[in-house]
């Protein structure tokens, strides 16, 4: 039995202005009329900053909304970039950390990630924290050894009891982007499990079974039910297939159906 509810959210990235935002907030919930007030789901949508507080109003709490990314001070000379008291303000529900394209694009590093994730606790935000191994790693037989050193390193001094708050999203590097790669069901299965593992060692068994761990890389109408029925995730973390409000509606549609 699923021991909290089946997580299903998207990232917009740098896409959508705030009135294209609250429009597909909109139609989002027209599709999700009584599936998004089910126990057993929790949807989720990460706009940009500029469109967190437009797309609060509109989603009425019927939806979590999330920040894309955070800094770890509160304040200071960093231009152009966010702190938790300033999503805090927002009301956000979560905030996304260590993403492979700010990994990629802006040499974030998994001590990096690490002092977000302990900002963002010290501020009541529910860190998502992505991890994922490289195509290289995987070629190697090393993945599992990746992903390994990635959880140890992200939630280096998080105490257990801040296990609760943590969300983890394994995305494979290579499985995600314009350029992925496809992923089995198989492989998705022993990767969590890993991680999961790595959690019950870090955190003890009882708080490691309340953090979530859930799937992006390449998830679509085609793969979606078989993933969420399974492979153990506890949700999806979809991309570019469910940033139109439609496709993620559908895709939300066949992930309930999947498991009953």
């Amino acid at each position: 039995m699923r021991a909290f509810r089946l997580l299903l959210g998207t990232n917009w990235k740098m896409n959508k202005t705030i009135r294209e935002s609250v429009d597909y907030t909109r139609r989002l919930l027209g599709r999700l009329e009584g599936f998004d007030r089910s126990d057993a789901l929790q949807v989720f949508v990460i706009p940009p900053y500029t469109a967190i507080e437009a797309v609060k109003r509109a989603s009425e709490g019927r939806l979590w909304v999330g920040a894309q990314n955070m800094h770890w001070a509160e304040r200071g000379a960093y231009t152009g970039e966010i702190s938790a008291l300033m999503l805090q303000e927002l009301g956000v529900d979560l905030v996304e950390l260590g993403h492979a394209e700010r990994r990629r694009y802006f040499n974030e590093t998994d001590a990096d990630v690490n002092r977000k994730v302990r900002a963002a606790l010290q501020h009541g935000l529910r860190p998502l924290v992505c991890v994922g191994e490289q195509l290289e790693d995987k070629k190697r037989g090393i993945g599992k050894e990746t992903l390994e050193n990635q959880v140890r390193t992200v939630f280096a001094n998080v105490e257990a009891g801040c296990a609760s708050d943590l969300i983890v999203a394994y995305e494979p590097f290579w499985a995600i982007g314009a350029e992925r790669a496809d992923v089995s069901v198989e492989y998705v299965r022993e990767m969590q499990t890993h991680i999961r593992t790595t959690l019950e060692e870090m955190f003890g068994r009882s708080a490691a079974a309340l953090v979530p761990v859930i799937y992006g890389g390449d998830v679509n109408l085609r793969n979606a039910a078989a993933l969420v029925s399974e492979s153990g995730t506890d949700g999806l973390f979809i991309g570019r297939a469910a940033w139109e409000a439609e496709n993620f509606a559908d895709l939300i549609h066949a992930s309930i159906k999947a498991i009953g």
